[in-house]
C-alpha cells in the first residue's frame, strides 16, 4: 500500500473513560495516525482480549481497588481512583485504543525509519521500551499509555515491532504477544529449569495456557489448577498433572512439594501458595484475578528462604526469543473464539465468564 492510498479515516473502538462496557465505543470516523520519527505504521489484521483491557476499563489497578477483576465487570469499580487507575500508576488520556496485541503489516514509515520495512507482517511487543536507551524497568504499555491494536491502523515505534515469518493466521499470532510474553517473562524471571516441578495457577487463560507450554518447553514437569471442564484443553498443552479450581492445594499437592508457583489469581486461596514451595522455592506473580490483597505468614517467607517475585517489565530478548519460538513451531496458538472488532462488547463479556478456554481474538478487516 502507498501512502496515497492509506485513508484519511479508519474504524476502531476508543475506551472514553473507566466504567462498564459501555465506555469502549465503536467508531468509523477516526483518523488515521501518521508514523512519527522512528515509528511504523500497520494495517492491523488482529488483536485479541487480555484481562489488562479488562482491568483498564474497570479503573482496577487503582489502589482504591481491593478485590477481584469478576466484582464489577458491567459497571465499573466506585472505589476506583482515576489518577491510578492503570498500569503506570498515573492517569490515562482519554480517549484511548486499546490493545496490547497487534499483528499487523507494516504500510508507512516514519523519518529513520528503512523503507525497506514496508510490507513486513509483525507483532508489536506489548512491553515497549520508551526509547532506545531506556533502563531497565522503563515501559510503556501498548494500548494503555499509547494506543493499541483495536482499530484498522495503529503506530508503534520501529524498535518494537518484530518482523515474524509464519504460516499462522493474522488471528493466531495475535493471540501470542502479551500472554505468552507475560509467562516467558514470569519463566524467566522464577529461573525455572528442566527438572523442576511447577505449579501454575488460572492455568487455562490466556497467560497461564502459555505458561503451560512455556515452562513444557523448558523441561519442567507442570501441574496446572483451572477448572475442571478445562482439563482436556490445559492436558492437550502439556500438563503432566491437572487440579480443580478450589480444591486444597495443600491436601492434593502436598507442602513443599514444587520449586517454582506461577500466580495469576491470588485472592483467598493465596496462603497455600508458599506452603507449596520447597526451601529455596521461587514464587512469581503477573495478576491476581481472585483479589490483590492477601495474607503472608513471613515466618514461612524467612525460614523456608523464599524469594518472592512480581513480574511486569521484561527484557527485550523475552520476546525475541517470543518470535523464534512461533518461527520453529515450538509453541502453538490457543484460538478458543474470534469476534468482529465492532463486537467487542460480546467478545469481552465472554471472556469474563471464563468458560472458553484460550484466547478471544478480534479480527480487523476494513470498513
Amino acid at each position: 500500500m502507498t501512502v496515497d492510498k492509506i485513508p484519511k479515516t479508519m474504524a476502531g473502538v476508543v475506551l472514553t473513560g473507566h466504567g462498564g462496557p459501555d465506555k469502549l465505543v465503536y467508531r468509523n470516523d477516526l483518523p488515521v495516525p501518521r508514523p512519527g520519527a522512528g515509528e511504523v505504521l500497520m494495517q492491523v489484521g488482529a488483536t485479541a482480549i487480555n484481562n489488562t483491557d479488562i482491568n483498564t476499563r474497570i479503573g482496577w489497578y487503582s489502589k482504591g481497588v481491593t478485590t477481584g477483576t469478576d466484582a464489577a465487570t458491567s459497571s465499573g469499580l466506585a472505589s476506583a481512583r482515576h489518577e491510578d487507575a492503570s498500569w503506570s500508576g498515573s492517569p490515562i488520556a482519554f480517549p484511548r485504543i486499546q490493545g496490547a496485541d497487534c499483528c499487523g503489516t507494516i504500510v508507512a514509515v516514519g523519518q529513520g525509519v528503512d523503507e525497506g520495512r514496508i510490507g513486513e507482517r509483525v507483532l508489536v511487543r506489548p512491553m515497549h521500551a520508551p526509547s532506545t536507551t531506556s533502563r531497565p524497568y522503563e515501559l510503556v504499555t501498548f494500548g494503555s499509555e499509547c494506543d493499541g491494536g483495536y482499530a484498522q491502523y495503529a503506530v508503534a515505534p520501529a524498535h518494537e515491532t518484530f518482523a515474524v515469518e509464519s504460516s499462522l493466521t493474522d488471528a493466531e499470532l495475535a493471540s501470542f504477544p502479551c500472554a505468552y510474553s507475560t509467562a516467558e517473562g514470569m519463566l524467566e524471571r522464577a529461573e525455572l529449569k528442566a527438572g523442576e516441578r511447577v505449579l501454575i495457577t488460572g492455568a487455562s487463560g490466556g497467560v497461564g495456557s502459555a505458561a503451560v507450554q512455556l515452562a513444557k518447553r523448558r523441561g519442567a514437569e507442570v501441574i496446572a489448577v483451572c477448572g475442571e471442564h478445562k482439563f482436556d484443553a490445559v492436558r492437550a498443552l502439556g500438563a503432566d498433572r491437572l487440579v480443580a479450581r478450589g480444591t486444597s492445594l495443600l491436601e492434593d499437592v502436598g507442602a513443599d512439594s514444587v520449586q517454582v508457583v506461577v500466580d495469576l489469581v491470588a485472592g483467598p486461596q493465596w496462603p497455600e501458595l508458599p506452603e507449596l514451595l520447597c526451601r529455596g522455592g521461587r514464587y512469581v506473580a503477573s495478576g491476581a484475578i481472585a483479589g490483590p490483597l492477601v495474607e503472608l505468614d513471613v515466618r514461612t517467607l524467612y525460614l523456608k528462604d523464599l524469594s518472592l517475585l512480581g513480574s511486569t517489565w521484561q527484557p527485550r530478548h523475552v520476546f525475541e526469543n517470543l518470535i523464534r519460538y512461533i518461527e520453529r513451531g515450538e509453541i502453538r496458538p490457543q484460538v478458543a473464539k474470534t469476534y468482529a472488532l465492532a463486537e467487542v462488547h460480546q467478545a469481552q463479556q465472554d471472556f469474563m465468564t471464563k468458560q472458553l478456554a484460550g484466547k478471544l481474538v478480534l479480527t480487523v478487516a476494513e470498513s
